[in-house]
């Protein structure tokens, strides 16, 4: 099982970190390996929204996968599913104010199988990194940008 929790402080209110972090557009800009992210529906997202995900693996392989949103309660959490691809995961990003910034607390979860299942101590140990450093890119954007 993977379960890992990477958390950050952003100095911007939580309205601005949401909209962004939940805006598909957006997405390539913070998730580094992210190539494409386009919604199967209406934006703005809402519970039931996919999103097609293409994301570059290690070696430059590209894999894709579709999100389903699962929780959406703006300005606050934000949750999505992995519902067909490779690893699947589940994430939850919660946003809560702290003074005027937002502590982000971004959860991954999930049961990889397969050839995957017997790689999980070191699976964990590669997504704790790429999700810091996907908290990092964020941070670094929304704190230098007017996003």
């Amino acid at each position: 099982m993977i379960d890992l929790t990477v958390q950050t402080v952003i100095a911007r209110p939580p309205a601005d970190v949401f909209a962004y972090v939940t805006d598909p557009g957006k997405l390539a800009s913070w998730q580094t390996n992210t190539v494409s992210a386009v919604p199967e529906g209406p934006l703005p997202l809402s519970v039931g929204s996919r999103v097609r995900e293409v994301h570059r693996a290690p070696g430059g392989k590209e894999l894709e996968s579709v999100v389903e949103v699962t929780e959406y309660e703006p300005d606050r959490a934000f949750a999505m599913q992995i519902v067909d691809g490779p690893l699947p995961l589940d994430s939850r990003i919660t946003f809560d104010p702290d003074g005027g910034a937002t502590r982000m607390r971004f959860n991954v979860h999930g049961r990889p199988g397969g050839a995957l299942r017997l790689a999980q101590p070191l699976l964990r140990r590669v997504l704790k990194r790429q999700f810091a450093g996907y908290c990092d890119a964020l941070k670094r954007i929304l704190e230098n940008d007017s996003a």
